[in-house]
């Protein structure tokens, strides 16, 4: 493989990574930066921390009771029937964040109206400890205005800043306390609270009202409701307020509501049941006032005294008998009006009366059960919908409930029926045993045994409302608060460590991807590895980059600084290009671009040879330009006569061309001359090659600064009378991507012996690349 196909295959495989060593050369010179974006990124992280609110956090801790961990506060009063209805846990979690609990704390506590100060940068919430509340007369839930007050007295307070949706008012107005005023955003009545003194005088208040649906909302995003444990009933509330007290008054009126509801919906059952018993002994009672009058009237009509001793038993049999018929006849008029109850539409939503008499316990039960589901269903419903699967699940669990109690109402009245005929066959026999009493003592026997039951069943009703009343009185929460509203005092926002870390991660992440950025993103040529890597080309060496104000030459005698050591290097590496070319007189720069350096070297590579105390000539052959003229601040005047002046014919005395100038005390200097019209041609001429043949024999070293070879064909034409083609590249101005066209210069022979220098190392990039000039000698930069 040859060497051009070599070094294609180099800049196909790119540079290697950087090192580690090269990173730190990187930070190392742009260690500023890091200072500079960490000093920012702190004060800011300060800064944002002066001004952010604290936010503290307050949980509450309260036992659910459910189906597998209720409370037996209550299993003393079993035996009075009373059955309790209990909750599932994870619909009472979504129960606590339902849009209704919160809505009704947010408005018993007030907070869609808020008041706050502002000390230095920070905001301060003053719940609860405001000088003044504001009352809004004329104001819906909808509306957001905030405006600023200030007390000026006892009784005086300025009010200003009015701002609401459409409208920025920042005039002010003094008003009166306890007074209803007229404002910009409506009427206002301001009260003084406990907390106004003459400390708040000349003090600012801001007064913010928000919209009443999105402080709920806000306050319901803050509420995090969980179960503590899958295997308990015990749920956590925890809220995140800036306000401590805020945050423990809304998780206990949460609590308090929740419990509030819980109650009322488990006295509803009860509640139905006591008018059903009020309505029955209204009835009862009339219908013993008319026994009773019936009986007396009766007896009063008739003359009756006192039954006879010896049908005792006989009527006492028959009593009893006809007892059981009319208890069996009450049972069944009850189970009718149960099903009559059960069987009308307009009461399929309804609670079924409890406790009715029927004495029936299945049946109790299963009313029990099905008014407990009904009313967990409605609790649902209320954050829901008649889709939620569980609720169409409830409502398939009472459709099927609805229909077991009614059929075994229809079963209780079927066997009441046969009851009821086996009473009356008794009866009759009963009956004809005393068929030879006194019809009309048969009569008052028969009333009073009506009044006798009627009796029974009056008392019987009213021993049910009593334990109906017992039960609406013990009715127990369905949360029992374990912890109320806690926490620590420290916020648990903003975390400062985190914030200052991030604060110091990002200061330190920005210049790092800034200089990570510039440094994939310039494809610039940047050190020695650029070049080594992608040529062939024999290296000869660096050139640091050196500011100079009114002068090119930076090599000194004796000068220890990096630029002279740099020239000395590249003079010394020259002796080593002698292998292809003996004689090194002739010594030609060029370049791919302008501004790549080739005047800053030729002149400073012809003084540095000329110190070593050989002749040294300089010539400028950049004929369109003149650029070392330039460089030298020489006037047209000074420079009128050089080397075009030779070429075409004008001078024929090459000492005339020669001049020595005060900064080249060791080189001799040929000018480019007056700008000819045909550069090209007059670079072909023959004259060219016989004035480099006739100085050749009067210096030791004759330097050329030609044109770039890649712009012009003056390089490349005048190329045939160099001995030594020097390629200069500076640091950061040639792309990468141009260097296989030096390579193909190179393999192509285009140029006469070619070397590369690399000028301008270190110039505003402080990449790293190459080998720097650290030699270890102690030199610096001295003269």
């Amino acid at each position: 493989m040859n060497d051009k196909n070599t070094a294609n295959i180099r800049m196909a495989e790119g540079d290697p990574s950087i090192t580690i060593r090269d990173i730190a050369g990187i930070v190392l010179r742009r260690w500023y930066w890091f200072v500079i974006s960490l000093f920012l990124c702190l004060s800011l992280a300060v800064l944002y921390l002066m001004q952010a609110p604290k936010v503290y956090q307050r949980t509450a801790t309260v036992l659910i009771k459910d189906d597998y961990y209720g409370s037996n506060e209550t299993a003393i009063f079993q035996d009075l029937s009373i059955i309790e209805g209990k909750s599932n846990v994870n619909n009472e979690v979504i129960v606590f964040k339902s849009n209704r609990l919160m809505q009704e704390a947010v408005r018993r506590l007030k907070m869609d109206v808020s008041y706050s100060e502002k000390i230095k940068l920070r905001t301060y919430e003053l719940y609860t400890k405001s000088p003044v509340t504001v009352t809004f007369l004329d104001r819906d839930d909808t509306q957001w205005v905030v405006f600023k007050a200030k007390p000026l007295s006892d009784s005086e307070i300025v009010l200003w800043d009015f701002r609401e949706k459409d409208l920025e008012d920042e005039r002010s107005m003094t008003v009166h306390l306890h007074d209803t005023v007229q404002t910009p955003i409506g009427m206002l009545v301001i009260t003084p609270t406990l907390w106004y003194n003459d400390e708040w005088l000349d003090k600012t208040v801001t007064v913010s009202k928000s919209g009443f649906l999105s402080v709920v909302s806000h306050y319901r995003s803050a509420l995090t409701v969980e179960r503590a444990d899958k295997l308990t009933s015990i749920v956590n509330l925890s809220v995140r307020d800036v306000s401590i007290q805020r945050a423990e008054d809304v998780l206990n009126t949460v609590i308090a509501i929740y419990n509030e509801d819980a109650i009322t919906d488990k006295n509803i059952m009860a509640t139905n049941t006591e008018e059903f018993i009020n309505d029955r002994l209204g009835i009862i009672e009339e219908e013993l006032g008319d026994v009773d009058l019936k009986i007396m009237s009766y007896k009063t009509q008739h003359n009756l005294t006192d039954m006879q001793s010896d049908v005792q038993i006989a009527l006492q049999e028959s009593s009893e008998s006809d007892r059981s018929i009319f208890i069996t006849q009450n049972r069944r008029a009850m189970a009718e009006t149960m099903r009559s109850f059960l069987s009308n539409p307009a009461n399929r939503t309804s609670m079924i009366p409890a406790n009715t008499g029927i004495d029936d316990l299945n049946v109790e039960s299963q009313i029990a059960t099905y008014n407990q589901t009904l009313i967990d269903r409605n609790r649902l419903i209320e954050n829901s919908s008649d889709r939620n699967p569980v609720v169409q699940n409830l409502n398939n669990k009472l459709s099927a409930s609805h229909q077991n109690i009614s059929r075994s109402v229809d079963n209780l009245i079927f066997n009441l029926d046969i009851q009821l005929k086996n009473a009356t066959a008794r009866t009759q026999r009963l009956s004809a045993r005393v068929s030879t009493m006194p019809q009309k003592q048969s009569e008052v026997n028969t009333i009073s045994r009506q009044q006798k039951i009627k009796e029974d069943l009056f008392l019987y009703l009213l021993n049910k409302r009593e334990e109906n009343a017992l039960n609406k009185a013990i009715t127990e929460s369905t949360a029992r608060i374990i912890d109320p509203a806690l926490g620590s005092n420290a916020p648990v926002e903003p975390r400062t460590s985190m914030i200052l870390m991030s604060a110091f991660l990002l200061g330190l992440l920005i210049p790092s991807a800034v200089l990570y950025l510039m440094t994939i993103s310039d494809i610039s040529v940047r050190g020695r590895k650029d070049i080594t890597s992608a040529l062939t080309i024999p290296f000869l060496g660096e050139v640091p980059y050196k500011k100079l104000k009114d002068k090119s030459i930076a090599v000194k005698d004796n000068g220890r600084d990096m630029v002279s050591e740099a020239f000395r290097i590249i003079r010394t590496n020259m002796d080593f290009m002698r292998v292809k070319q003996d004689d090194l007189k002739v010594i030609m720069t060029t370049s791919t671009n302008v501004g790549s350096g080739k005047t800053f070297v030729s002149s400073n590579l012809a003084v540095s040879l000329g110190m070593t105390g050989k002749s040294v000539l300089l010539i400028d052959m950049d004929i369109r330009k003149g650029t070392l003229a330039k460089e030298l601040n020489k006037s047209d005047k000074e420079a009128e006569t050089g080397l075009t002046s030779y070429l075409s014919k004008i001078v024929d005395d090459i000492d005339s061309l020669i001049i020595n100038d005060i900064n080249f005390p060791d080189v001799d200097i040929i000018h480019s001359g007056p700008v000819p019209p045909n550069p090209s041609e007059l670079l072909l001429s023959k004259r060219l090659d016989d004035l480099i043949g006739k100085l050749r024999d009067r210096y030791d070293y004759i330097v050329i600064d030609n044109v770039p070879c890649r712009l012009v064909a003056d390089a490349l034409i005048s190329n045939r009378v160099a001995d030594l083609t020097l390629y200069v590249i500076r640091a950061g101005k040639l792309d990468r991507r141009m260097l296989p066209d030096i390579e193909q210069l190179y393999h192509d022979e285009k140029l006469k012996n070619m070397a590369v220098i690399l000028n301008g190392i270190g110039h505003d990039k402080g990449y790293g690349y190459g080998y720097g000039y650290g030699y270890g000698y102690g030199y610096g930069y001295g003269n």
